[in-house]
């Protein structure tokens, strides 16, 4: 399945009180889709997926199916670190009518790598859609290693691989050893490039929010031949992806939609707002 080059974590809108924003969350996928998003990743870790009930997810996976209406493919965020719990999400998912779910590698579990090529077999055996994996080792606490993603990567519908390890020599072994339906994504903004440069299909961004266009523009740049035009776009919107990492993910992001105009709150504790000194230095990349 093509999920597009630009797929954008999308941030989860909340209120003044804290609970799920389905209005803001309208604005924000009309505001992604026309500035380059071609996939939407729903209940992701920009998303705060942690922090969300299962029946928030269930309530924000089904509005965001409904307003996107086929405009792009939805993928949501199923994947826990319990097997079960996350065939039951999945299969809700699928019943929702999802293009594809994204599944984490089990994070506090810290399996082995036979238990997550367990984990993600059972998963895929018990629903038909097409899934992405999402291999984030700074967060889980384990690492799905090159060869696992390439066992993986040979049954049927685990068709695609969010790989935020910042590692490109794993990166490029995966891609190396993948059939070319396999699709790759960079989890990092900054080696969205690099990564197309050894044969990655695009990102899972999170800097796309706000920088959605341009980002386009020089992916397509890069697939058009225009390397160097490409290396300059990448060199000038490179501060701007680090400046929304400043503080932990997604409070730089939604400080700066709500600059531009898409309020989508705040973020829920244990993640905490800026101080005026860090919206100061976040707001100095974006001049």
């Amino acid at each position: 399945m093509d999920f597009g080059q630009i797929v954008t974590a999308m941030v989860t809108p909340f209120d003044e009180k804290g609970e799920l924003d389905l209005k803001a969350s309208a604005e924000l996928i009309d505001h992604l889709i026309a500035t380059g998003t071609e996939s939407i990743v729903v209940a992701g870790t920009t998303g705060e997926s942690p922090t969300l009930t299962t029946d928030e997810k269930l309530k924000l996976f089904e509005f965001v199916i409904q307003h996107t209406n086929k405009r792009v493919p939805v993928i949501l965020g199923t994947g826990t670190n319990d097997t079960a719990s996350s065939i039951e999400l999945s299969k809700h998912a699928e019943r929702l009518g999802a293009d594809a779910i994204m599944a984490v590698v089990p994070y506090y579990n810290r399996p082995n790598q036979a238990g997550m090529i367990a984990h993600f077999s059972e998963l895929a055996a018990n629903v038909s859609l097409p899934i992405m994996l999402y291999n984030v080792p700074h967060r889980t606490g384990a690492h799905m290693l090159d060869e696992t993603v390439i066992t993986l990567s040979k049954v049927e519908n685990i068709v695609a691989i969010k790989e935020a390890s910042g590692d490109l020599e794993q990166m490029a072994s995966i891609i190396d050893g993948t059939d070319e339906q396999f699709t790759v994504y960079s989890g990092d903004d900054s080696l969205t490039l690099p990564a197309l440069s050894i044969g990655a299909n695009g990102v899972v961004s999170v800097a796309a929010h706000v920088i959605g266009n341009e980002m386009k523009e020089m992916v397509r740049a890069f697939t058009s031949g225009d390397t160097k035009r490409a290396a300059t776009l990448h060199l000038k919107l490179l501060p701007k992806m680090k400046a929304l990492f400043l503080t932990p993910n997604p409070v730089c992001v939604k400080h700066r939609l709500a600059q531009i105009g898409l309020n989508t709150g705040g973020t829920r504790l244990p993640l905490v707002p800026l101080t005026l000194e860090e919206k100061a230095k976040v707001d100095s990349f974006f001049v």
